[in-house]
């Protein structure tokens, strides 16, 4: 009589995971048991690397991330770096004006890696400011007139103003979010850092979501929330701000009941299962095996987050639901909420791409395209803040916003645009322990350069991460040794 090997708490296999692994020899045994626990779980003599176990290396000051990023290139003069130089230098070539210097500077050449075989050229002749702008809260930070809303929510935020990056084109989204220039290839994203070091909160819903347009291929596409080398299975996954739909064939046939659903999936995952035997070094085929399993999930637990009539009038007001122009950016940051509430560690919304493939690309018409898109951002990102505030929750909800890179002092063309700008540009950081009221860094008077406090993106990733309590020279893989930029540094000046 043969008797059912059945799992236990000890971490026993179940008799056809046993036949298997016997199936497959000694070497079959040993790689089966490491499905045990996703990853790379080995240890070999002379190495003790193991993947993380899910707990903060320290005290974390935050739990949770809400990275909010404007596609096609935020103008930072237009919103939260205002230069009065280039009103009173307004149609001057830079050269003839005192600040001409800022084209000799070592960064113009050094720190950009040209995207196209064609130099892209300095816009030298000034553009003055399309909008106003005057002090907000009580730290008195200078703030454009197209963020009257954000202006009065200043005093809780970090505005860092002396952000820069190396590429001049938009392929400079995927670098915002890797560290690396995209001919560099494509590396895990911050978001799929954190999913990597830190351990679920909720099992019934993604840790690393994505909400809003996507990013295009060629721009880095899914490498903004891709995981490379740490595995698919650290990604993000892409729900749609559709209350409806919000992830697509995510529910049953109308006529299956769920016992046979059930039954479904349990006979898919055996299947699954005895394939991540047999290639138990196969990535593509773990992530199945945990997709499977978080979809049957999902089903219950994502139309619940997009329930938005369980809130109230006012928070639809606070997000500014009520208005056709920010209602769609409202969801997608309502939803952010919702997600953190319930345990998600990472939630990445972008902005921009939705109507069309500029988004804040402004080379024509600056003041037309960028007034009509802070208009959608403004109110729902006041209310993000707001909400997470009077719920508790900022003190453990880290909100990031920035853009690819800024845009030129100069005037592109006769037309009232500006350029590509990966200089010097600005990025707000808000909560989970970091200080409010702050303008950290800064610009030279044309905010033209970064020149004090300078900050590669990545510094904005490391303070991030040294927030959750994470080391990222701790999360290292062998066999991907990165270089000391792919870390950062915390900006130590805006951690309270």
């Amino acid at each position: 009589m043969t008797r059912s090997i059945t799992a236990c708490s000890c971490g026993k296999a179940n008799r056809r995971a046993f036949l298997s692994d016997c199936g497959m020899g000694f070497v079959g045994l040993v790689l089966g048991s490491l499905l045990h626990r996703d990853g790379f779980a080995a240890t070999t003599a002379g190495n003790d690397w193991a993947p993380p176990d899910g707990k903060p290396h320290f005290p974390p000051k935050a739990k949770s991330v809400i990275w909010i990023f404007l596609q096609g290139g935020l103008s930072h003069l237009e919103s939260f770096d205002p230069k009065p130089a280039l009103n009173k230098y307004a149609g001057k070539s830079i050269s003839e004006t005192p600040h001409k210097d800022v084209l000799n500077a070592p960064f113009t050449k050094k720190n950009v890696v040209q995207f196209t075989a064609t130099e892209r050229q300095l816009m030298l002749t000034l553009l003055p400011l399309q909008v106003g702008y005057g002090k907000r809260g009580q730290s008195g930070i200078e703030i454009s007139d197209w963020w009257p809303h954000f202006g009065e929510c200043v005093d809780d935020v970090s505005v860092l103003r002396s952000v820069w990056t190396t590429d001049n084109d938009h392929a400079a989204q995927l670098q915002f979010h890797t560290g690396r220039h995209i001919f560099e290839g494509i590396y895990p994203s911050v978001g799929s850092w954190v999913h990597y070091g830190l351990g679920s909160l909720n099992e019934n819903i993604p840790q690393f979501v994505v909400l809003g347009p996507p990013v295009p291929p060629h721009l880095g596409g899914a490498g903004v929330a891709g995981a490379d080398y740490l595995g698919p299975q650290h990604g993000g996954v892409h729900l749609a701000g559709d209350p409806v739909k919000p992830l697509p064939f995510a529910s049953p046939e109308t006529d299956l009941y769920r016992e046979e659903q059930e039954s479904l999936f349990g006979f898919v995952q055996e299947m699954n299962q005895m394939d991540a035997v047999r290639y138990p070094s196969d990535a593509a085929v773990k992530a199945r095996i945990k997709s499977y399993e978080l979809a049957f999930r999902m089903q219950t637990a994502v139309p619940e987050l997009f329930r938005f009539q369980d809130e109230s009038a006012a928070t639809h007001k606070m997000y500014g639901l009520d208005q056709e122009h920010s209602r769609a950016f409202g969801q997608d940051l309502l939803t952010a909420r919702r997600l953190v509430e319930r345990g998600v560690r990472f939630v990445q919304v972008f902005h921009g791409y939705r109507e069309d493939g500029n988004g804040w690309d402004a080379h024509s018409e600056l003041k037309k395209n960028h007034s009509r898109l802070c208009a959608e951002v403004d109110l729902p990102l006041a209310g993000l803040l707001r909400d997470l505030k009077q719920r508790g929750l900022l003190d453990e909800t880290i909100v990031v916003m920035g853009s690819e890179f800024g845009r030129t002092p100069g005037v592109e063309g006769n037309r009232e645009g500006r350029d590509h700008h990966p200089f010097g540009f600005s990025a707000l950081m808000a909560g989970g322990g970091l200080k409010g009221g702050v303008a950290h860094g800064a610009t030279d008077e044309l905010g033209f350069h970064a020149v004090e406090n300078r900050h590669y993106v990545t510094d904005i990733h490391a303070t991030v991460l040294h927030q959750l309590g994470l080391d990222p020279h701790k999360l290292e893989v062998p066999g991907h040794k990165r270089l000391e930029i792919d870390f950062g540094s915390p900006i130590r000046e805006i951690i309270a």
